[in-house]
């Protein structure tokens, strides 16, 4: 974890690929890292990283994201700024890549730099609470579509588990179980989980890696 100077995070939609990505990039900041994180997210207008510019602008964490963001314009257009991505190699770089193979689409512009570069992780966020990651047959159907318009292999899995307010620690350690089903049939590590940091105690020391995750601004976690 920390390791890679370009890390892109990328599932399901409502996997919380989003929350994940700007408290990665807020841990990186935190490390004295300097950190820029790039919602590429052309899909949904409302772009949610926008909801943690108060808490990134703070920690001192760039947000390149639509000039169209926080307004009521449906227009998929991208920052150009966001090409600083590939070309800036002294910030550490995290992308927040919209939903889906549809979402994804937008990768396939910097996926030629980032595989040249070779300094980075495609992480595949995975929440087995949604409907279409619940098994590891449709989870493996979304990484496929995913790999396929991003045209970026993923080279690990984020365990994401959650039922929003209502998680607890056990659904937390279920998902690390079906991450491990994951990892063995796709020959993909498990990077990290990521868990609300109110529910880390004792329990959670068999977890290898953890990025505690912070409630942004609405206090919800998804």
């Amino acid at each position: 974890m920390f390791d890679k100077r370009v890390t892109v995070f990328m599932g399901h939609y409502g996997s919380g690929k989003t929350f994940t990505a700007v408290n990665y990039a807020l841990a990186l900041a935190k490390l004295g890292k300097p950190v820029s994180i790039y919602d590429l997210d052309i899909v949904n207008p409302y772009f949610r990283t926008v909801d943690a510019l108060e808490t990134l602008n703070k920690n001192g964490v760039e947000l390149v994201v639509s000039p169209f963001a926080e307004t009521n314009v449906d227009i998929p257009a991208m920052n150009a700024k966001s090409y600083k991505m590939v070309d800036d190699k002294s910030r550490f770089a995290v992308a927040d890549i919209g939903g889906d193979d549809r979402g994804a689409l937008a990768l396939g512009r910097f996926a030629d730099k980032i595989k040249e570069e070779n300094d980075y992780d495609a992480l595949f966020v995975v929440n087995p609470f949604r409907p279409e990651t619940r098994d590891v047959e449709g989870a493996i159907q979304v990484k496929e579509e995913i790999e396929r318009a991003g045209k970026l292999a993923f080279t690990g899995i984020v365990n994401n588990a959650n039922l929003g307010l209502e998680t607890n620690i056990e659904d937390v350690l279920k998902g690390l179980e079906f991450a491990e089903k994951l990892s063995k049939v796709t020959g993909l590590p498990i990077k990290f989980s990521a868990v609300r940091r109110d529910l880390i105690s004792e329990k959670t020391e068999i977890i290898k890696e953890i990025l505690p995750i912070d409630p942004i601004k609405y206090g919800d976690w998804l």
